[in-house]
This record gives structure tokens, sequence and C-alpha cells, in this order.
């Protein structure tokens, strides 16, 4: 047999024996395949909770908004007339408030411009201010600085028309930054400017809601639309911008009475929370608005729900449950 002995191995066996444990340690390292790295489980991926309860008392939210830069929700209160948010650990935090907001309903976040808008009303869901001369013919919408939580500006619109009753509900931001505000007790939409400016966006009795609730939910769609649902009968309109007294209804065969929040999830897809139904309505259309088809719902349950907002790829549904629960719930709408 060959003899295999060679210098670098005698050179090896006459290193003292700390010194060669020392060597072999360091020739495990390098051999493939022995990093401690590939012993380390794969971290799991970040997925968003299935729904958030908040052991809050008293504030009976209406509105919601993701806001993805601070990783939180804003929530109006119908009852406390404030905003809050909250994070995914339940914790609720008071974000703003201003003596002028008996309630806070509908919410957009314009995050481009660090703003947070609320459409503020009165009707009575606050305890602390009841039947007073607001009741029913405030409408204004108020505008949050998203660094600070101050009212930047308030805007009165039921001054715009002063003799008719009043319930300022959702809105929606174009591209331009205007704001437009639906009335659900006076067949309105209102438009505010970036200075500030309230002007009659449209008016029309087909808008009405009868002795129910008229308009309610409305997006913008960057086609140059509103898209806005009435709760007492379900109608969905497509507004054009350019034209407002143009609006059409979109044909539909899926009743969607009960219309309270929308969302444009894409421009294809619009998310319709029908809470008298204890549904969220999944809507597709492929001629731009012009019709509309359900492809999937999903079922909250007799909650309340009010409205919905985007988070990432998800959805989540707003469940307030009554004036006097201890606690409300964000809810991830699976379809």
């Amino acid at each position: 047999m060959a003899n295999r002995f060679s210098p670098a191995a005698a050179g090896f066996a006459s290193l003292p024996r700390f010194a060669r444990l020392t060597v072999a340690a360091g020739l495990l390292v390098l051999l493939p395949g022995c990093s401690k790295d590939d012993d380390t489980p794969a971290m799991p991926a970040v997925t968003n909770p299935s729904r958030i309860s908040v052991p809050q008392a008293g504030v009976y939210p209406e509105g919601i908004q993701w806001d993805e830069a601070n990783k939180r929700f804003f929530v109006s209160s119908r009852a406390k007339g404030i905003v809050g948010t909250v994070r995914d650990d339940s914790t609720y935090a008071e974000f703003g408030r201003d003596s002028r907001l008996v309630s806070t309903i509908g919410l957009n976040l314009d995050a481009s411009r660090s703003r947070l808008l609320a459409a503020v009303s009165d009707n009575n869901f606050n305890p602390s201010v009841q039947n007073q001369a607001t009741y029913r013919k405030l409408a204004a919408l108020a505008i949050f600085n998203t660094g600070t939580g101050a009212v930047s500006s308030f805007v009165d619109l039921g001054a715009l028309r002063p003799t008719q009753m009043h319930f300022a509900n959702d809105i929606a931001v174009d591209a331009a930054g205007n704001a437009y505000i639906t009335d659900s007790m006076a067949p309105i939409i209102y438009k505010v400017d970036l200075q500030g400016n309230a002007t009659v966006f449209l008016e029309n009795s087909q808008l009405s809601g009868g002795t129910g609730f008229g308009l309610n939910g409305i997006v913008y769609h960057p086609d140059g639309y509103l898209l806005t649902a009435k709760t007492s009968d379900g109608t969905l309109y497509k507004v054009p911008l350019s034209n407002p007294a143009g609006f059409t209804a979109v044909t539909k065969t899926q009743s969607l009475v009960g219309a309270d929040g929308l969302l444009l999830f894409d421009n294809s897809t619009l998310l319709v929370v029908a809470g008298s139904q204890g549904t969220v309505f999944r809507m597709a259309s492929s001629d731009a608005w012009v019709s509309t088809t359900a492809t999937g719902s999903f079922a909250t349950g007799a909650v309340s729900s009010t409205t919905i907002t985007k988070r990432g790829s998800d959805a989540y549904v707003l469940y307030p449950y009554s004036a006097t629960a201890p606690r409300f719930r964000i809810v991830k709408a699976v379809f």
C-alpha cells in the first residue's frame, strides 16, 4: 500500500492539541452546507390580522380609513364627535377633537396632502348634545392635519341650503384635491376645493331618500367620475365630474338596499357595505360602470356594519355594534 502520509498531514499532527482543534473548527466553517444561516428557520410572512376587537365603549364609529404610513386605522365617532386611531394590538387613542364636531361620520385620508377629512353632522347620536339648534341642520367638513391632529379647516355646508334638513355622510377626494360630500337628508352632493370654497356640486330630487336616508357612500374613480349609492333603495349612480347633471343609474341585478360605505378596490371592482342586509357585496364592471354584477359577498351578520377601507391587498369592515356596546371591531372581509 502506498504511503499516503503527507508533509502537510505531518505538520498538522505535530501541532499542539488545542491548535489542531482550532484549525479543524475553521475547516468546518468553510465546508459547504454547514453555515449557521442554513439551519435558521425562515421567518414567517407577516399577515394582516383577521379581526381587531377594540374594548372601547361609547365610541360608536361610522367611518374608517387605513393609514399605511403609520400602520393604524382612523375611526370616527358618532357618540363623541372625535377622531381616534386603532392599532393592530387593539389600542385605541384619541387623534383629534374640536367643539364644533358634534358627530364625526365618514372619513377620507388624503395622505399625499397630509389631510384627514371628516364629515360632521348631528342626528342626536352624541348624548352630550341633544336636540340643539344643530339637530338635523348641521352638515360640515372638518379637515385635520395628520401630523398634529389639529383641525385646520371647518367648512359649513348646510348654510348653502339653510331651510333643508341635513346629514353630511361620506367623502370622496379627486386627483386635484377637491372633496365631494354626500348629504343623506338633502338630495345634494357638495364640493369643497383646496381653498375651502364650498358649492353645491349636484342637487336633484332623484337623489332623495324620501323619509329615509338618501345618498350615502361615495368614491372617486380615476377616469373622472364619482360612484355613489342611495341607502333607501340601493340605487348606484355614476356622476361625471365634467357634467354632474348628466348622472346616470348603474344597471345592476343585485339588490343594494341599505347601501352604506363604498370602496373602489380597483378600477373595475367596487365593495358595497349593505348594513341592513348584513353583507358586503363585491361588484364588478367591464363597461366603465354603465352596468355591474355581483361577483362575491361577505356576510357580516347583524353588527350594523357601516363602511370599509383598503389595507394592502385586503379590505377591512367596521363593526360598530350599538351606541351602548362595550367594544367595536374591525374585521377583514373574505370573499
